[in-house]
């Protein structure tokens, strides 16, 4: 899920422990700035200094580069940077975004490398389950999980787009990560696949109220009149377990460890956003004026 809201600060702290990495660096510059501000001298101090420089023994390899303080001075530094971080706490918010447009970035970065890398097994698939045109000129694909909460709230944008664009190819990859109860319920989908009644098996499951396992899975797949028997052994068979076992092998090379999960071109949209439909529909429409070589 996404959220345009900010944490709290104790939040941010306690939640995101990987902010807590940057604070000795925080610390460690604002006591340098800090040290370097107050390193100019009064007559006395510096006449004092030089008497030092008289006295002291001639530097050494091994201390030429080494700056020792004493306790007394340590102490002070650790004032410093006290009491600049407690005047100025919102640097730990800014170091928190500064972490997050980073790390966003380069986790960017590295899904364009990952998405051209697996292509074919992302977007050209033959087993693949799809929705729309399967001819479509562009392909968007969700890694989902029947049970997720967020997977159901964007359905609907999901049939939005496959209603609106006759043109456009809807792939989903099976997560089932929250239970077993969501594996089952996959397993029933793709074999309902076999019927020809996957996306109305899709739609039925992310419908549905409560939480999904085999047996709730079962009822709608005889509502919808799939021959129940088939179905019954598809789901057992080797080729439904091995579709699960697969996608579960892509979401991992692909760093996906979350549902929903939505790839348009080398373009990725995690969770579910209020405007989910809008995204997916311009980045499709960008897509087709800038060609997508493999989607």
């Amino acid at each position: 899920m996404s959220s345009s809201t900010r944490p709290s600060l104790l939040r941010a702290l306690t939640e995101r422990k990987v902010v807590w990495l940057a604070v000795p660096a925080v610390a460690l510059i604002a006591g340098l700035m800090l040290i370097g501000k107050a390193s100019v001298t009064t007559p006395v101090a510096e006449a004092e200094t030089a008497q030092a420089a008289v006295t002291a023994p001639p530097a050494t390899a091994a201390t030429a580069d080494t700056v020792a303080f004493s306790p007394d001075q340590k102490k002070q530094i650790e004032d410093i940077v006290k009491g600049y971080l407690i005047a100025n706490p919102e640097i730990f918010l800014d170091v928190q975004t500064a972490l997050e447009e980073k790390m966003e970035k380069q986790q960017a970065e590295k899904l364009k490398v990952a998405i051209a890398d697996n292509a074919g097994e992302i977007y050209r698939a033959p087993e693949a389950s799809v929705a729309g045109n399967p001819d479509g000129d562009i392909t968007v694909v969700e890694f989902f999980d029947y049970n997720c909460g967020y997977c159901k709230r964007g359905l609907e944008d999901i049939v939005k787009l496959v209603e609106s664009d006759p043109k456009v190819r809807v792939v989903f990859k099976e997560l089932p990560i929250l239970s077993k109860g969501s594996e089952q319920a996959a397993q029933v989908a793709i074999a309902a696949k076999k019927q020809g009644k996957y996306w109305e098996m899709h739609k039925a499951l992310l419908s549905a109220k409560g939480h999904l396992d085999e047996a709730t899975a079962l009822r709608l797949a005889e509502k919808l009149g799939l021959d129940m028997d088939k179905l019954k052994a598809d789901m057992a068979s080797p080729e439904v377990k091995a579709e699960i076992a697969k996608d579960e092998k892509l979401a991992k090379k692909m760093g996906v460890n979350g549902t929903p999960h939505f790839l348009v071109g080398d373009r990725a949209i995690p969770g579910a956003p209020e405007d989910l439909y809008k995204q997916l529909s311009e980045n499709v429409q960008e897509l087709r004026k800038q060609g997508c070589a493999y989607c």
